[in-house]
């Protein structure tokens, strides 16, 4: 192996502690660089790992150092973030979604085909042996003919947990764009990209109560539609149906369910990289737990950004413009069948791999 791949960090917000989870004992990158608006947040941080220095924005997407930027801010940054950094030439991977609207995804991603980088987009969730099993079981035919799926998620809010949960409820934010992400690009992988779709979408509160934290009591605005359904026409004629809402408390619901002409099968929650994985076929019994069949093992958020340093970029940007046009086409939908320009080649199949091999790649 030569020397380590530098990365760059941009946002030291909740999320990036999984990240660094994933990165730092990581023998194939090196964290070269943070940056946060909270400069003195960026500071203990880098004093934290080895090498690693507090920057500014501007400083580290032009660092020689840094050779990948992996942009962890709220979405409405999306966009600036990543276009600094591709006039750089650097490459970009970013958190879900890949920006806040279809026309901010689509100048990222041709700045980043006239600059000749690439393009990383979260989740890689589902690169982990939940998805990746059940997909290797639709995929062996297992089910028959895909026809149908189901993917539910439900809650009351982020702003029960979170202390700073104002984006979620900003323009890029909402249940579908928050955590479609994980259901839509499972999807993908499951049963192939999207043709066109059909939704609906509420609003029941203007207002939202932060519930912990400093500003625990403060009243934020709600900007967006917080409950989504809708119906997404995959190339090949299957079906999916999916509910996202901030609006209820909970389901009993599995998260994603694939049907077929031959059996169903029960897919984890897709916001995590593992989990039982649930089969019934024609002749059957029942539902049957199945071992892991593919995927990378005990994997954690940033998987996809090793993966598109040296690998197949399974989680790229390609797929998560794709995902974005699905959700934006829904949320513009109003009952109207819409139809989804853009398409994605179905990411390859991830072989079944231990941690120490991929955190190695």
């Amino acid at each position: 192996m030569g020397e380590p791949h530098g990365v760059g960090i941009v946002g030291l917000g909740v999320i990036s502690r999984q990240y660094l989870d994933t990165l730092r004992p990581s023998a194939a990158v090196r964290i070269a660089a943070l940056a946060d608006l909270d400069v003195e947040r960026a500071r203990a941080v880098a004093a934290e790992i080895p090498g690693a220095r507090a920057l500014s924005v501007a400083e580290l997407v032009a660092d020689p150092e840094v050779r990948t930027v992996l942009n962890l801010t709220i979405p409405a940054a999306h966009e600036e973030i990543a276009l600094a950094a591709i006039s750089q030439g650097k490459d970009v991977y970013g958190e879900k979604p890949l920006a806040a609207s279809m026309e901010a995804a689509k100048r990222i991603m041709d700045a980043a085909a006239q600059g000749g980088v690439r393009v990383g987009s979260a989740p890689d969730t589902v690169l982990g042996t939940g998805v990746q099993t059940a997909r290797a079981h639709v995929d062996g035919g297992a089910v028959g003919t895909p026809i149908s799926a189901t993917a539910t998620w439900v809650s009351a809010g982020h702003e029960a947990w979170h202390p700073h949960p104002d984006f979620y409820y900003q323009p890029g934010g909402g249940p579908l764009l928050d955590m479609g992400p994980y259901y839509l690009t499972s999807l993908v992988h499951l049963l192939g990209p999207v043709r066109s779709v059909s939704g609906m979408t509420s609003r029941t509160r203007s207002t939202r109560t932060i519930g912990s934290g400093a500003r625990a009591g403060v009243q934020i605005p709600v900007d967006v539609d917080t409950h989504v359904t809708g119906v997404l026409e995959h190339a090949d004629g299957a079906l999916s149906t999916v509910v996202m809402s901030f609006d209820a408390l909970s389901t009993t619901a599995a998260p994603i369910e694939v049907h077929g002409t031959e059996g169903s099968i029960i897919v984890p929650d897709p916001n995590n990289f593992s989990g039982v994985v649930r089969l019934t076929t024609r002749g059957s019994d029942g539902w049957e737990s199945v071992p892991a069949a593919a995927g990378f093992e005990e994997a954690g958020r940033g998987v996809g950004l090793l993966d598109l340093i040296h690998g197949p970029a399974r989680a790229s940007g390609a797929m998560g413009l794709h995902v974005l046009e699905i959700m934006t086409a829904l949320l513009r939908s109003d009952g109207a069948r819409v139809a989804v320009a853009s398409s994605v080649e179905r990411p390859s199949l991830v072989p079944l791999t231990s941690a120490h091999s991929w955190s190695s790649i």
